[in-house]
């Protein structure tokens, strides 16, 4: 397991070790040990998500606040996304910046996405089946969003705001402009 710091204070991208053979490839996709001695960070992953979704199906942005923030650890298991994610933390020198990275099957890359960070993404192939671990338990009434195509954030989903499939919920998520004071995220 290679660790590599990103832009974004806290977010990890993850590239582990792949073994490709003629019957295919084997690689360690979790280690809790190797984690922590590579990343410095204690985290208790406690839920598992999967996702299957189509070609410019746009999940996101979304957060969680409070006692249910989440810090997330994202991989793709069948195709190829763009995963994104937006550092809310307010007291954060990166705050409303952004990392978009490519994550596929084959990548072997994963990211880690810290509490105080709003995720989302796009998948780029025809089909993507996204997994993600969780260090808190979602809860619905400390949910929260950002708007996609926040003119504050810019980001480049790669395909044309009109080609994007993107929930009703998500297309009614305020900007980013309209979170200030509202959470508690701070830079830890």
């Amino acid at each position: 397991m290679k660790v590599e710091q990103t832009k974004l204070q806290g977010c990890y991208l993850i590239h582990d070790n792949v073994y490709k053979d003629e019957r295919g490839y084997f690689f360690e996709s979790y280690n809790e040990l190797a984690f922590k001695k590579n990343t410095g960070l204690n985290v208790n992953f406690i839920q598992d998500n999967q996702s299957h979704s189509f070609k410019g199906v746009l999940r996101g942005l979304h957060f969680q606040v409070g006692e249910f923030s989440q810090a997330k650890l994202v991989r793709v298991l069948k195709g190829t996304v763009l995963d994104v994610a937006v550092d809310i933390r307010q007291n954060s020198p990166t705050y409303g910046q952004y990392l978009a990275v490519e994550l596929s099957e084959s990548s072997g890359t994963q990211l880690f996405i810290p509490r105080g960070f709003a995720h989302g993404f796009v998948v780029l192939s025809e089909t993507a089946d996204f997994f993600y671990k969780c260090d808190n338990y979602y809860n619905k009434n400390f949910e929260g969003g950002i708007l996609y195509n926040d003119p504050a954030i810019n980001i480049d989903w790669q395909f044309k705001i009109e080609d994007l499939i993107v929930s009703t919920k998500d297309k009614q998520l305020p900007l980013l402009e309209n979170l200030k004071g509202s959470n508690s995220f701070e830079v830890q």
